[in-house]
């Protein structure tokens, strides 16, 4: 038997979370900003549904 004794609850440290949780709200804000950025200048506008389809 080990001498090792645990009691079962394997703890990361809080801030790790935190830090994948900012990277990806970063993520999907940087992208959400690129795609109005490139929407905008390639069509002229962000809201414009597409009228005529040919």
């Amino acid at each position: 038997m080990s001498a090792l004794q645990t009691t079962g609850k394997v703890e990361a440290p809080s801030n790790l979370y935190t830090a994948l949780l900012a990277l990806a709200c970063g993520a999907v804000a940087a992208t959400a900003g690129f795609v109005a950025f490139k929407c905008y200048f390639v069509y002229g506008t962000l809201l414009k549904i597409v009228e005529n389809i040919r």
